[in-house]
């Protein structure tokens, strides 16, 4: 096995079961996205989350 699965396996027994559920679900939609190799559109989401985040953070003076 993968080592990355076996860190995933591992973790997601560490995990409350809220937060194992929650990754689960990532992982899944993450897999889904890279079958139909959409993984490009998510990754030009997270910059464009990164630029609101910018223009969210209060100035400095």
């Amino acid at each position: 096995m993968d080592i990355l699965a076996e860190r995933l396996d591992q973790k997601l027994r560490e995990w409350s079961p809220e937060t194992a559920e929650q990754v689960r679900s990532q992982v899944v939609e993450i897999i889904e996205l890279a079958d139909r190799g959409l993984l490009d559109i998510v990754r030009s989401r997270q910059v464009e989350q990164e630029v609101l985040d910018l223009l969210d953070e209060p100035t400095s003076r």
